[in-house]
């Protein structure tokens, strides 16, 4: 476990890194992006996108893109994801913009064992510490943590850690976080809740999931 968790914390340097590489070869040609120049200004607040609808990870990697034009320097994690979506190979290229890695295979939590949702549990407990610290460390403008309210709703994800977090984050730092049914609690500590409502879908026609529109 403890060799996982210093593997991200070298991808995060090698893609630090990266990015700083790419800013220096731009340097004289456009304004450098992500050099944490910029903040969104006083407090940074806790955005949750949630519902059953599409579209919660696509408004949090939008914001994202946003800040990233901005100057700010942006920290991305996608808990319950391997490393293949469509939005995490487009983000890579995005100057400001750091990826942490995650698991190469992952299981949706309804088709795990009790004894796997606990090594699970542990193990998201451990990146959810290792991300806060980066973006203090790092000093980062933006963390987004894709699908924590899913996996805490699961119950793979520690939620009394992650409200910890939440009440200790850096004042500057913008926190977002996407997945269904929030508890009490984390509403209670969010400044935006946007509820994403399914009207219509194409998965009840049995159109299953699209590269490039839900993956």
């Amino acid at each position: 476990m403890e060799a996982a968790t210093a593997m991200m914390t070298e991808d995060l340097k090698v893609a630090d890194r990266e990015e700083e590489a790419r800013t220096d070869r731009e340097a004289g040609t456009e304004r450098p992006a992500g050099r944490g120049k910029k903040t969104a200004g006083g407090r940074g607040l806790i955005h949750i996108y949630c519902g059953d609808g599409k579209g919660k990870t696509t408004c949090g990697m939008g914001l994202c893109l946003r800040a990233a034009g901005a100057g700010m320097r942006v920290l991305i994690y996608q808990f319950m994801k391997d490393n293949s979506s469509s939005e995490r190979q487009s983000m890579e290229h995005v100057p400001g913009v750091t990826l942490a890695r995650g698991p190469e295979k992952i299981k949706f939590s309804f088709r795990m064992t009790e004894e796997e949702k606990k090594e699970q549990r542990a193990e998201n407990g451990r990146k959810l510490k290792e991300l806060f610290r980066l973006a203090r460390e790092k000093d980062f403008d933006v963390l987004f943590l894709d699908e924590a309210v899913y996996a805490a709703g699961a119950g793979v994800l520690p939620e009394e850690e992650l409200l910890g977090y939440l009440d200790r984050k850096p004042e500057k730092l913008e926190v977002i976080l996407t997945g269904q049914k929030p508890s009490e609690e984390l509403c209670r500590r969010a400044d935006y809740i946007t509820e994403m409502k399914k009207v219509k879908h194409p998965f009840d026609q049995g159109i299953g999931a699209r590269d490039g529109i839900e993956r």
